[in-house]
């Protein structure tokens, strides 16, 4: 993290964190407007009908909508905890859950230097990523990114510290929940991290086994085929779906052959820069560079899908260039891409209707990799190699050219020398899309705030 100009004293720097916060709060109050928990209402719904009402998983829609539950059956059995709360309830566990993942997300991209920002930066930190669209857009709706992002980092830390024992378990999780975390299993495979990959797969294996023998039914209607049919999700031309699959969707092209090969491209330069980055070390980025891919390569990456980008301005930030984060950042808090939600046609709607997608693509392509010159440990210096200062008992002496063994002030002077060279948008109505932002689509409906406390159709009690 870059030192920001700070004032003087204690007085001011929580002045300035206190002004900074009521303008976050009324900019996230106003401008982007909250998202009802759209999400959760689902998963709320999907657990409880599913419990309480021995209805099927699948079959589920929140009142109103047509929308329902998406995800593979792993991820109806990690939420059965939702079945024993109330509607309030559970939506402050929702909030609870994100933030300690976000808390858990801050301390592993922070790394080793994490205890000296201060609670200053820190809270600046808070302040910035309350802008973040994405971030505010995964709370606002319930979603569960910022959990699957803190497992997936988890495995990024055991690994980069080298206690990998235990690494591929957060990786797999995630990847049962959701699919677009398998990518990480490929890395771990490009990496040479064969028994990380090898735990990865077993994990995911036996969660899914698990919702096998939980309910069998809709586990073969979700792998044989709910898995395939992307129009339960949502329109892939809508343009909260920041993929390049969204990107040729909103151009006409909807042709699976143009896709799969922008897909295999965009795949290719991930497997080159990514074994870059493990070459060198960086965990980090090579785990930021394979989340800028998941985000390109899935047929729909909504905007909320973007917290995966966050370890790229970690990446950013610790090499050094951050005016580049502070730019990109700064656009991802704009919710400028809904400018375009009615019509993305001609070079403005190419070129800002896509604005997230162009961001993701710069990022992998331009990442730095290798660990940065914070990151490098300094050379350690010998206590041997410090001359003691002189004494009366002991005075200093000269080194003479032409003596036969090296004099000890000699060595002192080359060991430090060694070690010195060494450390060198105006306010819209709420979205009417599920995954929407400020814009709303009228083809997409989504239930409005009269319904929000609606989760199944008969209720339970709270």
């Amino acid at each position: 993290m870059s030192a920001p100009p700070r004032p003087r004293t204690e007085r001011g720097r929580l002045l300035a964190v206190l002004v900074l916060a009521v303008a976050v709060t009324a900019f996230t109050a106003t401008v982007p407007l909250l998202r009802d928990f759209f999400d959760l209402r689902v998963y709320y719904g999907t657990v409880h009908t599913w419990v309480h009402h021995g209805g099927r998983i699948y079959d589920y829609r929140v009142p109103g909508t047509s929308y329902g539950f998406t995800y593979p059956p792993f991820a109806a059995v990690a939420m059965l905890p939702l079945a024993l709360l109330g509607r309030t309830t559970a939506i402050a566990a929702s909030l609870l859950v994100n933030l300690a993942a976000l808390a858990v997300v801050l301390l592993i991209l922070a790394g080793p230097d994490r205890r000296r920002h201060g609670w200053y930066r820190w809270a600046l930190c808070l302040c910035l990523l309350a802008l973040f669209e994405p971030l505010r857009d995964t709370v606002s709706f319930g979603q569960v990114n910022t959990v699957l992002l803190a497992l997936v980092l988890a495995d990024c830390r055991l690994l980069a510290t080298g206690r990998g024992r235990w690494a591929g378990v957060g990786i797999g999780l995630a990847a049962a929940v959701k699919l677009t975390p398998a990518l990480f299993v490929v890395l771990l495979l490009l990496a040479g991290r064969r028994r990380a990959a090898a735990t990865a797969t077993a994990v995911a294996a036996a969660a899914t086994a698990l919702a096998v023998w939980a309910d069998p039914a809709a586990s073969r209607f979700y792998w044989t085929g709910a898995l395939w049919d992307t129009g339960r999700v949502g329109r892939l031309d809508y343009v909260s779906n920041q993929s390049l699959q969204g990107v040729l969707a909103r151009l006409g092209e909807t042709g699976r052959p143009l896709w799969a090969a922008v897909v295999l491209l965009t795949l290719g330069v991930w497997v080159w820069r990514s074994r870059r980055a493990v070459a060198a070390g960086d965990w980090t980025a090579a785990f930021a560079l394979t989340g800028a891919a998941a985000c390109l390569v899935s047929p729909i990456t909504w905007v909320h899908h973007l917290v995966w980008l966050l370890p790229s301005f970690a990446v950013l930030l610790r090499a050094g260039h951050p005016r580049t984060a502070g730019a990109l950042y700064a656009v991802l808090c704009t919710s400028v891409v809904w400018l375009w939600a009615d019509d993305a046609s001609g070079p403005g709607g190419f070129l800002g209707g896509n604005a997230y997608t162009w961001i993701s693509l710069g990022l992998l392509l331009g990442l730095p990799t290798g660990q940065s010159r914070a990151d490098r440990p300094p050379l350690a210096r010998s206590a041997r190699a410090t001359a003691p200062a002189p004494s009366p008992l002991r005075p200093a002496t000269t080194a003479v050219p032409d003596q036969s063994e090296p004099s000890s002030s000699g060595v002192t002077a080359a060991a430090t020398g060694f070690a010195d060279a060494g450390v060198r948008d105006g306010g819209r109505s709420p979205s009417s899309e599920p995954t929407g932002s400020t814009c709303p689509a009228a083809a997409k409906p989504q239930s409005s705030r009269a319904r929000a406390s609606s989760y199944t159709v008969n209720p339970p009690p709270a």
